[in-house]
């Protein structure tokens, strides 16, 4: 026999949970999740900084957005989610320019190496600087997702793969696992997975693709400064950031993948370590952990929100890219607000006039995306 909910949202990574805790004691909803453990795959390997420069305009949108929510019940925490971490590009004064938004002003070259002493000088000539970037502690604000959804009501189930999916009546009617659950809505927030996920319920994918990004904790020989900025090179060549004692550091490779747990290809690591060792004075030693995610983009970068256009009750929530912490929270506002208002046949991801709080994301991917399909 099948349990019945308003809200049945497939996948429990930053995206899944959000939105759980967004409908939590509004509407009754379970959360299934294919692993064991929640926010296995993506967001358990996160950067760990949420930066309102990087990104599409839509994307930025919702990192402001998502910035104010989070600083909001930072108030009410023990221990803050967020903590103020600048966001530092370098390259050459072309690269800079280019990548450089609204959000990020020119600095001079003194300021950066000030900024960051580790640079070695004649690794680039030119830089700009975010300041209302910030670091994001990912456990705590999963684990206070999680928190905030069961308190409302959320049914929570791991270790429920979905296996079939089908309309029924008004509604649909799912199989995860040993489980069956009957719903007037499903959300495919599944990452990596949400094509797969589509075609499996009968709906037309919107052919989202992910893309590995690999990222490793190293020991160094000489520790970034505490107030040492997050560093990209402006031509997406790599990251790197303090960890403590140690330096996390990113290739910033962008290789197409299928859904899969990635795991780094031998030798992307060990390369990097050679470069940064030669851009830098940080002395990499050797490599404490590495991992490697999927970030799952569209085709236009724009993350994919609201109800399929053709398959009412089927409502996306996917394709966020590399940006699914940082659009997390202002992402599960909209998205709350669009199914709470049970615009189940909206051939758009977001009508301004039902969004309540949340308008001006909704503007801001409207803007850029009139339907789920293009």
């Amino acid at each position: 026999m099948s349990a019945n909910y308003d809200v049945v949202i497939v996948g429990g990574g930053i995206a899944g949970l959000s939105l759980a805790s967004a409908l939590a004691g509004k509407c009754s909803v379970a959360l299934v999740e294919a692993e064991q453990t929640l926010a296995y795959h993506t967001s358990a390997r996160s950067a760990r900084q949420l930066i309102p420069s990087y990104g599409p305009p839509a994307v930025q949108e919702l990192t402001l957005r998502t910035l104010e929510l989070i600083a909001a019940q930072d108030a009410d925490r023990p221990e803050p989610v967020l903590s103020p971490r600048s966001f530092m590009l370098i390259g050459d004064d072309a690269a800079v320019r280019e990548q450089a938004s609204g959000h990020m002003r020119p600095i001079s070259h003194a300021e950066a190496m000030e900024l960051c002493p580790a640079l070695v000088p004649d690794s680039f000539t030119a830089a700009g600087l975010d300041t209302g970037s910030f670091a994001c502690n990912a456990p705590l604000l999963l684990e206070d997702h999680r928190r905030r959804a069961e308190a409302g009501g959320v049914d929570i189930i791991t270790g429920a793969r979905v296996h079939s999916a089908q309309r029924l009546g008004s509604g649909w009617e799912l199989g995860a696992g040993q489980e069956g659950f009957q719903a007037a809505v499903v959300v495919n927030a599944a990452g990596a997975w949400a094509d797969e996920l589509a075609v499996l319920s009968g709906v037309e994918k919107v052919q989202l693709q992910p893309y590995r990004r690999t990222a490793a904790i190293v020991d160094v020989e000489h520790p970034l400064p505490e107030s040492c900025p997050m560093v990209a090179a402006a031509d997406d060549s790599f990251y790197f950031r303090r960890d403590g004692g140690q330096v996390l550091i990113s290739p910033s490779e962008h290789e197409p993948s299928g859904p899969e747990d990635a795991q780094p290809h031998p030798g992307d690591i060990e390369a990097l370590i050679a470069r940064l060792n030669s851009l830098t004075t940080l002395g990499i030693r050797g490599i404490r952990t590495a991992w490697t995610g999927l970030r799952t983009e569209a085709a236009d970068g724009v993350p994919v929100v609201g109800f399929d256009a053709e398959a009412r009750g089927f409502f996306w929530l996917a394709g966020q890219g590399g940006y699914g912490f940082q659009t997390s929270s202002g992402i599960a506002e909209l998205a709350a607000d669009l199914i709470l208002a049970g615009q189940g046949a909206a051939a758009v991801p977001g009508g301004a006039q039902a969004a309540g709080p949340a308008s001006r994301t909704a503007e801001a991917l409207a803007a850029t995306r009139w339907s789920i399909r293009r």
